[in-house]
């Protein structure tokens, strides 16, 4: 079966030339795939002209950084409210519960961080890494290596590993969704209740159990049972 052709539908008018260019892009890349988008076309349907376009991101790729900062940006004050989370699996599930939420409300975002995100560029040199991202992965990273330090992850278990780990098959579960929504033959028959279900069982396995310092104080404290003597 071939690959379904997505319909580019029209924008709905936005006030500047910058974030008509960002709407027009994104749409543009979603449907059509990033190396068959030009940048007469984006510069089309935005209603502006490409040395606009260039103005304000430079060349296509910084477009493509552009969009994919933007869509790290809009989970910024959802995030913020997740840090001051003491460090632990429920965090971690706090965090993908922001991108599934995200990704499911922006399809076009979606497509574009799953099949265009992590291609290698620049004639094999360059893979788009938006500081929006580098800052996810640091969030992951540092509350993984607290979990570490805490006693919270197994032992001889990397806390990059685990990160990497864990965001790659997060990556590649909903890729699959997309491919799946592409193309016909392509099987994802699961929700996104069933990847988080997933996602906790795999936490589950590379984290041990600790005892809060309240369990704690209560195992103390608690009297011990005293058997009888018997006569």
């Amino acid at each position: 079966m071939s690959e379904m052709t997505i319909p580019v539908e029209p924008l709905v008018p936005l006030a500047s030339s910058h974030d008509r260019i960002l709407a027009s892009a994104k749409r543009l890349f979603a449907s059509q795939g990033y190396e068959a988008t030009s940048t007469m076309a984006i510069a089309r349907l935005a209603g502006t002209s490409e040395s606009q376009m260039m103005k304000h991101f430079g060349s296509k790729e910084g477009l493509l950084e552009a969009i994919l900062d933007d869509g790290w940006k809009g989970m910024d004050a959802a995030l913020k409210q997740i840090e001051p989370m003491p460090a632990g699996t429920p965090k971690l599930m706090a965090m993908l519960e922001v991108v599934i939420d995200t990704l499911t409300q922006d399809p076009d975002l979606k497509e574009l961080y799953l099949l265009e995100g992590r291609r290698i560029r620049r004639e094999g040199r360059h893979v788009v890494l938006s500081p929006g991202y580098l800052r996810f992965v640091k969030l992951v990273g540092d509350t993984l290596k607290t979990m570490a330090a805490t006693g919270q992850l197994r032992p001889g278990i990397s806390p990059d590993a685990v990160r990497s780990g864990i965001m790659g098959m997060a990556e590649g579960v909903m890729r699959d969704q997309v491919l799946a929504r592409r193309r016909g033959e392509f099987s994802a028959d699961y929700t996104d209740q069933d990847f988080k279900v997933l996602y906790a069982a795999c936490l589950h396995g590379m984290t041990v159990r600790t005892s809060t310092p309240a369990s704690k104080a209560k195992a103390r404290t608690k009297p011990k049972r005293v058997t009888p003597r018997k006569r």
